[in-house]
């Protein structure tokens, strides 16, 4: 590692430390040419392929503004929306590669945001999965209250009893 004091191409570990849950590596460096110390910070990068096949790093932020289009209207703060890019980011990193599709992005996404908001999982799950029919929706929302356990005659008996 280069000295950015005196240009000198090389420097020693004095110390290394893992930073945000072991994303990032913190090393105190020392020069033998100036004796100055500097720290550099290390970040394994993560590579998100596209379906036209572009490589573009990934973004937490690109997640966060995805989910926060979806979320919109809804009853969903900031906080619980960088939880959940948090965890997406997590269980994409967890698998240990480091480029993947963008496909698998998304998939992190909608677990999460099942749980989050419906709602906004939907709407979401409509553009990721490209519904084209009204039919799309209903499947969807068919194997939501498949999950929850609510069979159509429940679901509208609750509607009912919201009126």
């Amino acid at each position: 590692m280069r000295c950015p004091y005196c240009r000198h191409p090389d420097s020693r570990v004095v110390d290394s430390r893992e930073a945000e849950d072991g994303q990032l590596i913190r090393r105190r460096r020392a020069c033998p040419e100036c004796g100055r110390r500097f720290t550099t910070v290390e970040e394994a990068v993560l590579a998100v392929v596209k379906r036209s096949g572009v490589t573009e790093p990934f973004s937490r932020v690109k997640i966060m503004s995805g989910v926060r289009k979806a979320c919109q209207g809804r009853p969903v703060d900031d906080d619980a929306i960088a939880l959940l890019a948090q965890k997406a980011e997590e269980a994409i990193r967890a698998r240990g590669a480091a480029a993947v599709p963008s496909h698998e992005v998304g998939l992190a996404i909608l677990e999460p945001l099942r749980n989050l908001d419906e709602v906004a999982y939907l709407r979401f799950a409509s553009v990721y999965r490209s519904f084209d029919s009204l039919g799309d929706f209903e499947r969807e929302i068919a194997e939501l209250r498949a999950a929850k356990g609510i069979d159509g005659r429940e679901a509208d008996r609750a509607q009912k009893l919201t009126k």
